[in-house]
């Protein structure tokens, strides 16, 4: 996702209604759309909300690894690289389990 630039990214809801197809044709940043003065609504591509969303979903994960291991439900890592080391032989063993 591109910086916000403030002076450039703010349109008076009045101005987006006029323009709403040009703009849209052109957004490549956030975008805040205000009414009376004040935010009402931000607009993003929707490449940068994709973005968005997978960064959410990426620090949820880190989030919920490290409540993992701060309970101790790890996997030792020897475990996991014997276990790696045995994909696509005939000898492949199962998946290491949390302890």
């Amino acid at each position: 996702m591109k910086d916000f630039h403030a002076a450039r990214s703010i349109v008076p809801l009045g101005e987006f209604k006029t323009k709403a197809a040009s703009i849209l044709k052109t957004i490549d940043e956030p975008m805040i759309i205000t009414q009376n003065g004040r935010a009402a609504a931000v607009i993003l591509s929707p490449a940068a909300f994709e973005e968005m969303r997978e960064r959410l979903r990426f620090l949820d994960s880190i989030a919920k690894g490290l409540a993992d291991a701060e309970v101790g439900r790890t996997v030792p890592h020897e475990e996991v690289r014997t276990w790696l080391d045995s994909w696509g032989s005939s000898d492949e063993t199962d998946p290491p389990r949390c302890r």
